[in-house]
């Protein structure tokens, strides 16, 4: 552009804008096959998409730059690119026609050849190599395959082109559309109904669909063709299953599929955190959520998305994953963290979270398990509420929060011989003051409220009373170094602690970690067992494999196969036993220190 005019350089915008619209477009994909809600009865293989696959994925972006590069060298050595013109009909027709006539049947016998021994064990096995087909599974390949996709879908461009009827309008089309059906072939929710095929049989050899593809995928050495089954069935590849697993697929749309044995009930925490799903974002969602700056523009839209969900939306299928041979999934009910807060939106909270106890139980869900904010006390008495309205429930219904304050007690050094807890009388603090006193540890509980401070000591051995002690200011704890936070504390009144002191917390959201001199806990958290399979998302700021110590309750739970709720108060006696139990099947803590 400062070397010439601009409109000699304009072949730059439309390779820049070409290349957007080619990421969007998988994006579009991704996030569809992404959204289980509406995808969960079309889904052609049942297992998630890991961590691992994600990760050989995460540059499946590159033949795009590779194609980029390809078409900038083309603009700069034929400079006649640069003024074709904006639309020609003829020329649809003739990349339409080379592509079927060139494009498709060069495809065929090309990919016939990379499954050939040599090739496919030293490029070809890469694209193989994702167990769950997805839109970015596509781009999964090795260089030379990129080169040979180059070919195929340049030949129709060129030679339409070098006829004469190019034009922007059909290099934009060609090369959008040829993007889009390769999405939608390496698609795990099917999209084409079965109808349409009985309707027009002979549409079956014009146009693949997902399930076809996917049986390449498991039969290797069948169903080659790129779009066109035709090839297939002159080449004598044709899968004989295809046309009856796509009517199985799509005739099962509107029926329940495979029952979960757990349930996570989860909420959305926050506008920002929102986003860290993986029908927004598949790779962000992969990491811990953390802030980044990409998000802001997106902020005004998921606010937008907020408001609507505000006003109608149902809970809905998040994510999932197998353990032991147990489908495990979680459920988000659809309100953000501060709508918890708000007195005129608790009653249509607490519906939707009775909905979907009532649903699961319906279904034959074995254990459901609340979240943070939908377990909490002034909402529903930890779960009560829903328990003595409908004592009928086959589904136990589980808070968590026992193994949350085994979590929380079983970080503590034994040499420990004092402690300050915030958010004292809360069901989590009144079990850790209760666990520590008959410990003989010391508890400074900040309280204001003398009688249930009162009501939680008469509840301790009376040798060990004396080990609780009530507090009705921060400065009191101001040479405790050990600190249990389960109500959020100002930057002011962290500076009370002393240096050297170790934040431990149960609050949400966690507080901030001000203090160079302190040490901060994260939440509550144990990894799950290394058995787990398809687990592709990280539970809000946690790492990977690992979730809330209230799911990880609920997974214990249902493991041990307990046939009693855990709602309302936790059971003291019962803190070392879930311990026990998560650690038998293979859960762990996850160091919780953070400098």
């Amino acid at each position: 552009m400062y070397e010439d005019n601009i409109l000699k350089a304009l072949w730059c915008i439309h390779i820049l804008l070409i290349c957007t619209l080619r990421g969007f477009i998988h994006q579009l994909w991704s996030s569809y096959n992404n959204m289980f809600f509406l995808t969960r009865n079309r889904w052609i293989k049942q297992q998630g998409v890991d961590f691992k696959q994600i990760d050989d994925e995460w540059d499946w972006d590159n033949f795009i730059i590779l194609q980029a590069m390809l078409a900038s060298m083309a603009s700069l050595i034929f400079p006649s690119l640069n003024t074709l013109p904006l639309w020609n009909l003829k020329g649809f027709i003739a990349s339409l026609l080379l592509h079927v006539t060139i494009s498709e049947p060069l495809y065929y016998w090309a990919h016939r050849f990379f499954h050939k021994p040599y090739l496919f064990n030293h490029y070809h096995s890469l694209h193989h190599s994702s167990p769950v087909p997805h839109p970015f599974t596509a781009g999964h390949a090795t260089p030379l395959e990129h080169l040979v996709l180059c070919t195929v879908i340049g030949i129709p461009l060129t030679g339409s082109i070098l006829m004469g009827y190019g034009s922007t309008a059909m290099i934009y089309g060609h090369v959008l559309v040829f993007d889009f059906f390769r999405c939608l072939g390496h698609s795990n929710a099917e999209v084409v109904p079965h109808e349409v095929f009985n309707k027009l049989p002979l549409l079956r050899y014009f146009i693949y669909t997902p399930t076809y593809h996917s049986l390449h995928h498991t039969e290797m050495e069948t169903n080659f063709c790129l779009f066109m089954p035709l090839f297939d069935a002159l080449g004598s590849t044709l899968n004989t299953k295809s046309l009856e697993l796509h009517k199985k697929i799509t005739s099962n749309s509107g029926k329940h599929g495979r029952v979960p044995d757990f349930v996570f009930l989860a909420h959305v925490v926050d506008i920002m955190s929102a986003m860290h799903t993986p029908f927004a974002l598949r790779s962000f969602a992969s990491t811990p959520f953390c802030m980044r700056m990409f998000l802001l523009p997106f902020w005004p839209l998921t606010f937008i998305i907020m408001l609507v969900m505000w006003g109608w939306s149902k809970t809905f299928l998040f994510s999932f994953y197998n353990l032991r041979c147990r489908l495990h999934q979680t459920w988000v009910v659809p309100r953000f963290g501060f709508q918890y807060f708000l007195p005129f939106a608790t009653k249509g909270i607490n519906k939707h979270i009775e909905e979907a106890i009532l649903r699961a139980d319906r279904l034959g869900v074995k254990v459901i398990s609340l979240a943070a904010l939908n377990k909490n006390e002034a909402l529903n008495g930890g779960g009560t509420l829903f328990v003595n309205k409908h004592p009928e429930l086959k589904v136990r219904v589980v808070h968590g929060n026992t193994l949350t304050a085994a979590v929380i007690l079983n970080e503590f050094s034994k040499d420990v011989k004092e402690v300050f807890l915030t958010g004292a009388t809360s069901k989590l603090g009144r079990a850790t003051a209760l666990y520590l006193c008959r410990k003989r540890v010391r508890v400074l509980m900040l309280t204001s409220s003398t009688e249930r401070f009162q009501k939680i000591l008469k509840e301790a051995p009376v040798d060990c009373q004396n080990y609780l002690v009530q507090v009705t200011k921060h400065q009191a704890a101001q040479n405790c170094k050990t600190w249990i936070v389960g109500k959020w504390i100002t930057p002011w009144e962290q500076s009370w602690a002393p240096s050297g002191t170790h934040f431990h917390q149960f609050v949400v959201p966690p507080i901030l970690p001000i203090r160079r001199d302190c040490t901060y806990g994260d939440l509550a958290a144990m990894r799950l067992p290394p058995d787990v399979e398809g687990l592709g998302s990280c539970e809000y700021t946690m790492e990977r494999g690992v979730v809330h110590a209230c799911h990880a309750g609920g997974v214990v739970h249902q493991l041990e196969g307990w046939s009693h709720h855990e709602v309302g108060a936790i059971d003291v006696d019962r803190i070392d036993l879930v311990w026990e139990a998560a650690l038998k099947h293979g859960l762990k803590p996850v160091s919780s220190v953070n400098n």
